[in-house]
């Protein structure tokens, strides 16, 4: 069938068999019809046997709604039918009609044995089945299902319906020539050296197209169209990275720094990267062995991209959305239109999970190119370097229509730093946590010589100005890098220094046998020891005077005859 323009308004079909032989079929197919939820919307069934007497011919009349219908469907059995003058049944004829007025038909024969059929039923059937494909039955749950599979392949090729996925389907009017052919050429280039790809370079870009499945019905599809046209927006607006920076942690309007990435995906994705990268914080060593000094960011490069490329080719096409990105002092936020594919959720991108693409055709293009690599593993990479990079594990998370990624950005930069009245001991400590994750008492005093009260003082002014967390209490007792600078920073809640981990173990009120019990340390023994030995020495004292002044006053009474 060819694609035509198809308006969503119900069209009729006109059922054709010998109705005598075939009577139950025929109320089966309207019954169907009718009864079913889509094909009840798009079409109408026209039975002759349901009109009304009227003073006409009926060859008259089965011919004109033939001639007014949508779709002709023939149900072919093994009778032909009364024959006029000229020897042709009412089937026949209505086949003819269907033929000469170019209606799609559709044709269902039963039996799969043709030998028991009318000679003349079994030519119309041979003639039916060198013009188009014919479908056989034998029973009526078989006949509604082939009826139902050819009525719904008939509204996806008018574009009525859209069964297939959005990169799949032919995209709109765009033709071969969009295609840019030397971006094809640069594909096929590259994926040869990323993944050995097979075409050739100099492969025919139709046959290129073809072997990606990117071509269907001559035309190129959505897939095709936003990997290679030279204007993808002019066919999908909505296929387009829109960057913001903005200067502090809320939205602010209008955005300070605003800019649209178009073009093909492989560009937005390129453009939306360096967009990202070019705002964060950047540190420059020294030159070493090569004219360039090297650079590094205060986030994985790698993890940016990753966020990037999986908002742009998992994003939902239908909608008019577009791709954001926001660059906030604190983090990063990466969101695009559609949710996750059943089955996935947030929860289980945290873990090993098998890749489902919502855009298959797209990935395919991106992995041969290395963009991605189909095998689930992008998310655990991004968690895995964020944290070897001292960042907050990324967040994944469903709101509302739209899927969005936070990458948690190094909000201790050395401006931030150069703020606040730290020592040279507290910059230090604050280096060595960020590349082993925690520190101790112990460790700042065996890493910077001090006393123990030095480190108690010194850590505790770190969590003062919000740098440092204090975690757990005795022997799990450590510190640990904030990675969110609270919004009062780096003046304490409270006003007050917080406890360090130790002291706050030792004052916790109303301790009961279960409460996990500070550190103690051979030192903290000693002491402990002798301070209950000076206790113990004085009151042993106290009693002792208490005894001789008691002593002393009975005699006294003695003396004097007292009581």
């Amino acid at each position: 069938m060819s694609r035509k323009a198809f308006y969503v308004s119900t069209a009729s079909i006109f059922v054709s068999s010998v109705q005598k032989e075939l009577a139950g079929e025929r109320r089966a197919v309207k019954a169907f019809i009718e009864g079913d939820p889509l094909l009840r919307r798009y079409f109408t069934v026209f039975l002759f046997e349901d009109l009304p007497a009227r003073d006409r011919r009926a060859d008259e009349v089965y011919l004109d709604q033939v001639d007014r219908c949508a779709i002709y469907v023939g149900l072919f059995g093994d009778a032909y039918g009364l024959e006029d003058a000229m020897g042709m049944s009412p089937t026949e004829r209505e086949f003819d009609c269907a033929t000469r007025r170019g209606k799609p038909r559709l044709i269902f024969v039963k039996g799969a044995d043709d030998k028991a059929r009318h000679p003349k039923m079994r030519a119309l059937v041979c003639r039916a089945g060198a013009q188009l494909i014919r479908r056989r039955f034998t029973t009526l749950a078989e006949l509604t299902k082939a009826l139902y599979a050819s009525l719904v392949d008939y509204l996806e090729e008018r574009g009525v319906i859209q069964n297939r996925p959005f990169d799949e389907r032919p995209c709109g009017d765009a033709a071969l020539d969009d295609i840019d052919a030397t971006a094809v050429a640069d594909f096929v280039r590259r994926a040869r050296f990323e993944r050995q790809f097979p075409l050739p370079e100099g492969t025919p870009m139709a046959d290129m197209l073809a072997h990606l499945s990117l071509i269907r019905d001559a035309h190129p599809t959505n897939a095709a169209v936003l990997l290679f046209s030279r204007d993808p927006q002019r066919f999908i607006p909505c296929a387009e990275v829109r960057c913001m920076h903005f200067h502090g942690t809320e939205v602010q309007r209008p955005a300070p720094f605003y800019r649209i990435f178009k073009g093909s995906l492989f560009e937005q994705v390129d453009r939306a990267e360096n967009f990202v990268l070019s705002v964060v914080n950047r540190s420059v060593g020294t030159r070493g062995e090569s004219s360039r000094a090297p650079s590094t960011f205060e986030m994985p490069p790698a993890v940016v991209r990753e966020a990037i490329v999986n908002a742009v080719a998992h994003r939902d096409y239908a909608s008019a959305a577009a791709v954001q990105i926001s660059v906030f002092d604190d983090r990063v936020e990466v969101s695009n239109p559609g949710e996750l594919p059943a089955p996935l959720t947030p929860e289980r991108l945290r873990e090993p999970h098998s890749s489902i693409a919502r855009n298959a055709r797209i990935c395919d293009a991106l992995f041969l190119t290395r963009y991605i690599e189909k095998y689930g593993t992008g998310t655990l990479m991004m968690i895995r370097d964020s944290l070897a990079h001292g960042l907050p594990e990324p967040d994944f998370r469903q709101r509302g229509g739209e899927f969005v990624t936070t990458l948690g950005r190094d909000w201790l930069t050395r401006d931030v730093l150069a703020s606040l009245p730290l020592n040279e001991r507290q910059r230090s400590a604050i280096a060595h946590v960020r590349t082993a994750g925690r520190i101790t008492n112990a460790d700042y005093r065996r890493m910077l010589g001090c006393s123990r009260r030095t480190a108690l003082r010194e850590l505790a002014v770190l969590v003062q100005a919000g740098v440092l967390l204090a975690q757990g209490s005795g022997r799990g007792a450590h510190y640990a890098l904030v990675t969110k600078r609270a919004s009062n920073a780096p003046n304490a809640p409270s006003g007050k220094t917080a406890a360090p981990p130790e002291k706050r173990a030792r004052n916790a009120p109303n301790r009961t046998s279960s409460s996990p019990r500070p550190a103690t340390t051979k030192g903290d023994l000693k002491r402990t020891k002798g301070a209950k030995a000076v206790k113990f020495d004085r009151q042993k004292r106290g009693r002792e005077g208490a005894k001789g002044v008691m002593k002393k006053k009975r005699l006294t009474n003695r003396s004097t005859g007292s009581p």
